[in-house]
């Protein structure tokens, strides 16, 4: 087993230098991951972002599209067989139809491969021809991006910090009730192990549902054809070591170990390792709405997200001996469209302060990192509206579940993110001060002119920090 181990490390590092060398000197790659904590928009920043690089009249801060230099735009198959073909045009029909509606979210990795026939900039332009530049966008789940830090955690680490998190919290009081009540050093039955897995799953999808980010491990929340395997039924015990043999403890340590074997592993060497570089949405509105515990929670989840990566600079010879790294890492507080413009800038202040220390991290190892407040398709409009003698800036849209159209005001976001952060590490119950809402609005009709993909905020400005330096 070693031996084929080391054989297919070896395969693999050859083709990664032959597939470098290629995409160096012939067509260039930019592999951009596409990833997000749950409902943070991923499937409608995707199908927008390629629509509105197809149909570049919505793209001003994108540099080479303002230049006229991008002289075409097409999808090709995407290169890798095995892994699906993420359903763009399936995507746009729905939220370009006459009574348009939202994508299913992503419960799988999906590919897509967009084309660029670029000219290049600078003195030597008119000396060389237009290049092409292909864009893979791989979409994967958040909740499998958080699965690799069980990485470098043993099954007894794992368990004592999930157990620790769950105590206090209401949704998990039914599986902590069945954890006390059992035995971890009896003989292992399989109706045991079966009942503690479906306990603990059902945790997790109404800890998900709450407002928790903290959900690994994430293919539970999203099980595939794994449904009912060995790999999945395992939940946190506590004990330390591995127990007695034959013992309930000794297989859920044997089997949380496959699972970062057969699951985590082989997403991280096939996937993830080739990524170069990597959008994390958040629903940071959603989270502020639930109260200080998501927030901090949240916090904690995208320190875990950018502890994964391996930042740095993908020069070539790195990129030979060391595999890639990511270059650059945006982190974008999606919905942005349910504030006025005037709060935009005190949403991306939050999302700076949430990645502060992580962002501090990656900027010293090479990366670069950035936050922004966006909208993948802009689903209202601004309005100002008087409220008991006081002028209030809104947004109207068309309700999701109501189909009423309705103007709302979601609360005052602070200037100062600390009032959100101190609360939300002290532990408080509640904000004190204010009162945050969300609402869900559903995309509006749409009538696009030639040449314009869909209306969104800011999308150029993140597609020209995820690729402008490559254009």
């Amino acid at each position: 087993m070693v031996i084929s181990s080391l054989a297919d490390t070896v395969l693999r590092q050859i083709e990664t230098v032959q597939d470098t060398v290629n995409e160096t000197l012939f067509e260039p790659v930019i592999r951009i991951g596409v990833t997000g904590l749950a409902r943070s928009g991923k499937t409608v920043f995707i199908t927008s972002l390629v629509a509105n690089m197809l149909d570049r009249g919505r793209m001003p801060h994108l540099v080479a599209a303002a230049e006229g230099r991008i002289e075409a735009a097409f999808l090709q198959p995407q290169p890798d067989d095995t892994v699906p073909r993420f359903d763009f045009e399936t995507h746009l029909s729905q939220l370009t139809a006459q009574a348009p509606k939202w994508p299913d979210s992503t419960r799988a990795i999906s590919e897509l491969r967009l084309s660029l026939r670029v000219r290049r900039a600078g003195l030597l332009a008119g000396l060389q021809g237009p290049r092409t530049i292909h864009v893979d966008i791989v979409d994967y789940p958040g909740e499998w991006l958080l699965d690799l830090a069980l990485l470098d955690k043993s099954y007894a680490e794992w368990s004592r910090e999930t157990l620790d998190r769950l105590r206090n919290r209401e949704a998990a009081q039914e599986f902590a009730a069945l954890v006390g009540d059992t035995d971890a050093t009896a003989s292992l039955e399989e109706t045991t192990a079966k009942t503690l897995a479906a306990r603990f799953t059902d945790y997790l999808n109404a800890a998900r549902a709450a407002g928790f980010y903290d959900c690994t491990p994430g293919r539970f929340l999203l099980p595939g054809d794994l449904a009912g395997s060995p790999v999945l039924t395992f939940a946190p015990l506590p004990g330390e070591g591995t127990g007695p043999r034959g013992s309930l403890l000794r297989e859920m340590n044997r089997r949380y170990e496959a699972y970062k074997r057969e699951v985590v592993r082989p997403f991280f060497r096939d996937h993830f390792s080739r990524i170069d570089r990597q959008v994390v949405l958040v629903d940071a509105l959603g989270a502020i709405h639930k109260g200080p515990r998501a927030v901090e929670d949240m916090r904690g989840a995208m320190a875990d997200i950018l502890g994964a990566f391996r930042p740095g600079q993908n020069a070539f010879l790195t990129q030979l001996f060391q595999g890639k790294r990511v270059e650059k890492i945006l982190f974008a507080a999606t919905k942005a469209d349910h504030l006025h413009h005037k709060q935009h800038k005190h949403l991306t202040a939050i999302m700076e302060a949430f990645l502060r220390g992580a962002a501090d991290r990656a900027r010293f190892a090479g990366a670069e990192t950035s936050a922004m407040a966006i909208a993948s398709l802009r689903a209202t409009t601004e309005d100002s509206i008087t409220h008991d003698g006081q002028a209030l800036d809104v947004v109207r849209g068309t309700l999701l579940d109501s189909g009423k159209e309705a103007a709302f005001y979601p609360g005052a976001l602070p200037e100062d993110p600390s009032h959100l952060l101190t609360p939300a590490r002290e532990g408080a119950e509640n904000w004190l001060d204010q009162d945050y809402r969300v609402m869900n609005f559903a995309p509006s009709p749409l009538s696009l002119r030639p040449g314009d993909g869909p209306p969104h905020i800011r999308l150029d400005k993140a597609a020209q920090f995820l690729l402008g330096d490559r254009l």
